[in-house]
């Protein structure tokens, strides 16, 4: 915290696909796509994102997926940690329960762009939250759809409910 009773937030942006939607999405989808992006808000010392599990938590970098492609500084936030957690566990059990995940549509990015707007009052890059309209845009993309729809992404992290 900072002497005006500010908090830094932080987006965290990792590509699980480690390089390979760079290389193989022109001649997959047709249209060059740099990342499978997956987002996490940190704030309070630590990193937030939603998983198949529902709303999880590590520290900053904390996760099998290492460190941060990229991190994006959101600004300040004067919420203080209590004051979030209060709001996480509101969100985890209702709009972020584990069963409302959905690869394309309720996702990390989702949650991430929310938190991000509470938090600071600015969403989070659109090439991020954009990325799944674009694949399902193309032939390739509706094609997978029926076996995407089933993935979930977990790179791990304590649940903030406490539940598996």
């Amino acid at each position: 915290m900072d002497p005006s009773g500010s908090y830094p937030v932080k987006l965290y942006i990792y590509d699980l696909s480690r390089g390979m939607a760079r290389q193989l999405s022109p001649v997959m989808l047709g249209k060059q796509l740099d990342g499978i992006w997956h987002t996490a808000i940190v704030v309070h010392g630590k990193e937030y994102f939603f998983v198949g599990e529902g709303i999880n938590n590590c520290p900053p970098g904390g996760t099998p997926l290492g460190e941060p492609d990229s991190v994006v500084d959101m600004g300040f936030t004067e919420v203080p940690a209590e004051l979030f957690m209060e709001y996480l566990t509101s969100l985890a059990e209702s709009t972020y329960r584990g069963d409302k995940y959905n690869l394309f549509e309720h996702n990390c990015n989702s949650f991430s762009n929310e938190v991000a707007q509470f938090l600071t009052g600015k969403k989070i890059p659109s090439y991020i939250t954009d990325l799944p309209s674009e694949v399902l845009s193309t032939p390739f993309g509706q094609a997978l759809r029926p076996l995407l729809d089933s993935v979930v992404i977990n790179p791990g992290g304590n649940n903030i409910t406490g539940q598996r």
